[in-house]
């Protein structure tokens, strides 16, 4: 079961504000990774990463492609650092796109100023440390 942490919460939402954009891996259908900084993660419910694609390029083409991610906060400061693991969708219209959107951090939409964007939950599988040590797996 995954049930992320008030600390957890706290952090990841506010990573954008803290200088601590996480960072999301992907791979394509071909097996090539993408990593791509993305101001606006946050938690979605508590066993649920989201963020908001703006850019629409390689890391939403690699969503379709293949849905496994990994989520990487990394706060340099306080030295906490978090790998999530999971599955991505994508919402392009609809409810959940608009809540996501509704709780982006204004910087990120300030960069879409046409809102043209998507939303991409994440349902977390496992949370690990950068050591490796799992904190919670399904």
């Amino acid at each position: 079961m995954i049930e992320m942490t008030d600390e957890m919460k706290e952090l990841v939402d506010r990573n954008h504000a803290d200088g601590w954009d996480c960072t999301v891996g992907t791979v394509d259908k071909d097996g090539q990774p993408q990593l791509s900084l993305k101001g606006s993660v946050m938690v979605y419910d508590s066993e649920t990463l989201a963020y908001w694609e703006r850019a629409k390029r390689t890391a939403l083409d690699n969503v379709a492609a293949n849905p496994k991610v990994t989520v990487l906060y990394n706060n340099m400061t306080d030295r906490i650092r978090w790998r999530f693991y999971g599955n991505a969708e994508v919402h392009e219209t609809g409810a959940i796109r608009d809540d996501v959107m509704s709780r982006t951090v204004e910087a990120e939409l300030e960069r879409d100023p046409e809102r043209t964007g998507v939303a991409v939950l994440i349902k977390v599988n496992k949370i690990a440390e950068l050591s490796g040590l799992v904190l919670q797996e399904r």
